[in-house]
């Protein structure tokens, strides 16, 4: 039997990004993806153009139906929907944490489209709080970060983030510039003080604009971890696996290309 992770995302028509995303990158670490649809999305490769939330109930009934059978080894979240989805999830979380205690929790705290869309239909940061408190891993880009915690500096939104909650922030540079993408990882066992900086990976920072990236990235380090994989290796494993694709991408049509999961 394959470990199961529990995805909490939107359909992203065109296969980019989103639930698709995600599926392929859970399958890529060697786990399965359940996946629960929290909206619908009008978009193509490169824009956001619509987005309907799905009924706070049937997102729980969605999660509820699968929890019950099969055994949930870890949870991704992605985009919410709306602060009622964001407020189901995070009891669905809860009551499996009832049972399992250290299932880790994975939260991509997608704010917006590459291009500034918007992604929910409220406040996307305000939406997101209750979730925060259960984050084994955040994976802000630093936009998001930022968005988050009013701080403007790397170490100063790990420190608001893991106030809040989050056990460990992995802030990515991929919005930077530079022929270097710098991702930062804070948390627990840092050098000189609780919560510090634990790691900084660098990355050569690769050409042209990727659909999907933060998805993958987190679907990835989901996985990981429901293989059972410390946190700092499922970090490293799903980096790797993240550059890899973003390297080989492909393209479907002008604009950002897709990585190859």
């Amino acid at each position: 039997m394959r470990p199961c992770v529990l995805v909490f995302a939107g359909l992203d028509p065109s296969g980019g990004a989103g639930l698709s995303a995600d599926l392929q990158a859970v399958a890529g670490q060697g786990a399965h993806a359940l996946t629960v649809c929290t909206a619908l999305t009008v978009q193509d490769n490169d824009r956001v153009y619509g987005v309907q939330p799905v009924d706070a109930g049937m997102v729980l009934r969605q999660a509820q139906a699968l929890s019950r059978k099969m055994s949930i080894s870890a949870v991704k979240i992605g985009i919410t929907g709306s602060a009622a989805n964001a407020l189901a999830i995070a009891e669905v979380i809860m009551r499996l944490r009832e049972r399992q205690p250290e299932l880790p929790v994975v939260l991509d705290p997608v704010l917006a489209s590459g291009h500034g869309d918007l992604l929910s239909r409220d406040d996307a940061a305000q939406a997101l709080a209750p979730l925060l408190p259960l984050a084994t891993v955040i994976t802000p880009n630093g936009p998001e970060a930022q968005a988050l915690s009013d701080a403007t500096q790397p170490d100063a939104q790990a420190r608001v983030l893991r106030a809040r909650g989050c056990r460990h922030v992995l802030i990515t540079g991929g919005h930077g510039e530079g022929d270097e993408v710098f991702n930062r990882w804070y948390g627990p066992g840092a050098a000189g003080g609780e919560g510090g900086l634990r790691r900084e990976w660098r990355w050569t920072r690769l050409a042209g604009e990727f659909h999907g990236s933060g998805c993958t990235l987190a679907a990835a380090i989901a996985g990981q971890l429901a293989l059972g994989m410390p946190t700092a290796v499922a970090l490293e494993n799903a980096q790797h696996y993240t550059f890899h694709a973003l390297r080989d991408a492909y393209a479907i049509a002008a604009g950002q290309r897709i990585p190859l999961r």
